[in-house]
């Protein structure tokens, strides 16, 4: 039986073996281009100019016959004065070489006769210079050469392209643990027998069971699914690679396979060990051979496949992934023996939000009327990436205010912010506007109010806010509820569209405040009548299909054109029957209304408590009251 050492490896070292003979290439390549330059420099100059020679340019002077002279430390550039007189297009110029031996008498003597003569120099020292000029420019480009080739056989040139970007993650790199993901039970349960088994394999290899080879992570968005790899790291206490998808895919084929091989190699040598690949999507879509095979993703995710098929599981080595589009996975990734189980991180549970908002809270200093409760109760539908920024928000809000712990409010206006944004404090409404704001508002409480099914309505606001709306609001559900009946959910419709069924009652007019809800109302009844079987021209038919669950979770239609035309009937008729529904209940409380929305227009913003005050007292008043008659014939 195998055994396996449970203390942490090291991590594999990249520079055991250094290339040799990586200085001649910079050095060949520096050389080049000093030679290279110096050629070029030579030709360009001499081009310019016509070569004498030194008896000629001395007859010339002697004659008086100079116009310009410039003598430099290996030559002496002159122009006569016949070419001075030509135009500057047809001039020329000539040069020839310095005098043997009397370089220092001749600058003397064209200095007494009044040209320009730079330093001179004899002809030894020259070729000195020349060589030093030369040699400085060969030390800088060598250098630059050298850093280059460097990078160019490390880290993604060259010999490093098919180098693995994996990085190695210690315990105490991670810092993360079980104790830091809060609301995903299920999950942690099954990535702890993968924790358990990289601990003592014996007690799994003597029955005979067998460590699964891969385990997919999938869920929305912010759910903690690479958070909940890191924590396996961090409880394994064996070394993490973690790497993305995206770092496989290169512009040059074969290089993303070469990736993948380089990978498990380095996962081989200091097994056991955890493989984490995150957005594996990237890499491993569903392989398609319409638009022709033979593509790098194509190669990338067949030496993926293999190279999970080769690693022997006794030996400790798990490969973890994580997605949130399982539905394009290549169903050959998905097989058992590949990635045998499918762990689904979903968005938390009234109860895993109340422990993550624990979690995110451990470190953050709350007054005592704070209620992470009610903080849960209303963040249904939000995940862990959401919960941690609404603490985070509320921190800030805090200290913005000059106070040194975070109370109930600050965590409530955060949620809000999240919601609609901030108040938009220079937005100016006229009169009527704000009018409608408030009808159109106090129309959604109220019908929601009268409702017996409803959620309960917790806070109303007219003030604008930098998400567009005018005013919003807010209802925060009693219990959270995983089914919703048919009249569950023509009660939420004909809450929504309260709002336009009371600029329809009060003012008799149409408002774009309501689009929104609109929407919403629409996207709604097309799922009762598309996906939940509630049409009573279609009945039990689900003409449509969800795509992308855990992205944006749209449904598309996939009938005849006929039966759309049936949907958008079916639809139209829901909510038409709604809207009737909520004119009718606003015009039958219209007194409760216009009450409900003179309060609002004042104070601007109320509370639940305060709209079913208004309702409760409404309610008592029209009650029957009981007379003497009623009591004699008792």
């Amino acid at each position: 039986m195998e055994q396996h050492n449970n203390q942490p490896n090291k991590p594999p070292q990249d520079n055991d073996k250094k290339p040799k003979g990586s200085i001649w290439l910079p050095l060949i390549i520096s050389l080049a281009i000093v030679l290279v330059i110096s050629g070029i420099y030579n030709m360009v100059s001499r081009s310019q100019y016509t070569e004498t020679t030194y008896t000629e340019f001395r007859q010339a002077m002697d004659s008086g016959n100079l116009s310009e002279v410039e003598m430099r430390y290996d030559r002496i550039i002159y122009m006569t004065k016949e070419e001075d007189q030509k135009p500057a297009s047809q001039r020329k110029a000539f040069y020839t070489g310095l005098p043997n031996g009397d370089a220092l008498a001749l600058a003397e003597e064209l200095y007494q006769l009044g040209f320009k003569v730079y330093q001179p120099i004899v002809e030894d020292n020259s070729l000195i210079t020349m060589i030093l000029y030369n040699a400085l420019m060969f030390g800088v480009i060598f250098l630059f050469m050298r850093m280059l080739t460097k990078r160019m056989t490390g880290d993604g040139m060259m010999g490093g392209f098919g180098k693995s970007k994996a990085k190695v993650y210690m315990e105490k790199q991670t810092g993360v643990t079980f104790k830091d993901v809060a609301g995903q039970d299920e999950a942690k349960e099954s990535l702890q027998e993968i924790i358990d088994f990289l601990h003592n394999p014996q007690k799994y290899t003597e029955i005979g069971a067998k460590l699964p080879k891969g385990a997919l992570l999938v869920g929305s968005p912010g759910t903690g699914k690479t958070l909940l790899a890191k924590a396996v790291a961090g409880e394994a206490d064996v070394p993490f690679f973690s790497i993305s998808g995206s770092d496989f895919v290169e512009m040059f084929v074969g290089m993303g396979a070469s990736r993948v091989r380089d990978l498990f190699q380095q996962a081989a040598k200091v097994a056991p060990c955890i493989v984490f690949i995150d957005e594996i999507d990237a890499v491993g879509r569903s392989r398609d051979s319409r638009y022709g095979g033979n593509t790098e993703q194509e190669q990338t995710l067949n030496q993926l496949l293999g190279e999970i098929d080769g690693f022997d599981s006794s030996k400790g080595i798990v490969c973890l992934a994580a997605t949130n589009r399982p539905e394009i996975l290549d169903k050959a990734l998905l097989r058992p023996g590949r990635f045998d189980r499918r762990i689904i991180v979903d968005k938390p549970n009234l109860q895993g939000r109340l422990d993550t908002l624990k979690v995110h809270t451990r470190k953050i200093k709350l007054s005592e009327d704070v209620d992470l409760q009610k903080i849960a109760q209303a963040t249904a539908g939000a995940v862990g990436a959401d919960l941690a920024n609404l603490v985070n928000e509320a921190a800030l809000r805090a200290v913005r205010q000059g106070r040194k712990t975070v109370n109930q409010e600050d965590l409530m206006v955060s949620f809000e912010v999240v919601i609609a944004g901030t108040e938009k404090k220079n937005t100016v409404l006229t009169d009527t506007e704000k009018r409608m704001v408030a009808y159109h508002e106090v129309g959604h409480a109220l019908v929601a109010a009268l409702e017996k099914r409803a959620d309960p309505v917790t806070k109303i606001t007219i003030v604008p806010h930098t998400s567009g709306a005018l005013g919003y609001t807010m209802y925060t559900p009693e219990e959270e509820k995983f089914l919703s009946t048919k009249d569950e959910l023509l009660v939420d419709l004909r809450t929504v569209l309260g709002g336009r069924a009371a600029e329809q009652v009060v003012f008799g007019a149409k408002t774009t405040g309501a689009a929104n809800d609109i929407q919403r109302a629409t996207s709604l009844a097309k799922h009762m009548v598309t996906l939940y079987g509630m049409s009573d021209e279609l009945g039990l038919m689900a003409p449509a299909a969800v795509q992308h669950q855990y992205l944006e979770g749209q449904a598309y239609l996939d009938c005849s054109q006929e039966t759309a035309a049936t949907v958008d009937r079916e639809v139209q008729k829901i909510l038409d029957t709604c809207y009737e529904d909520a004119k009718r209940v606003l015009t039958e409380n219209r007194a409760l209304l216009d009450e409900i929305a003179e309060f609002l227009l004042v104070k601007e913003t109320i509370t639940g408590e305060e709209l079913m005050a208004y309702v409760n007292a409404a309610k008592s008043d029209a009650a029957p009251c009981a007379t003497d008659e009623d009591f004699d014939e008792e």
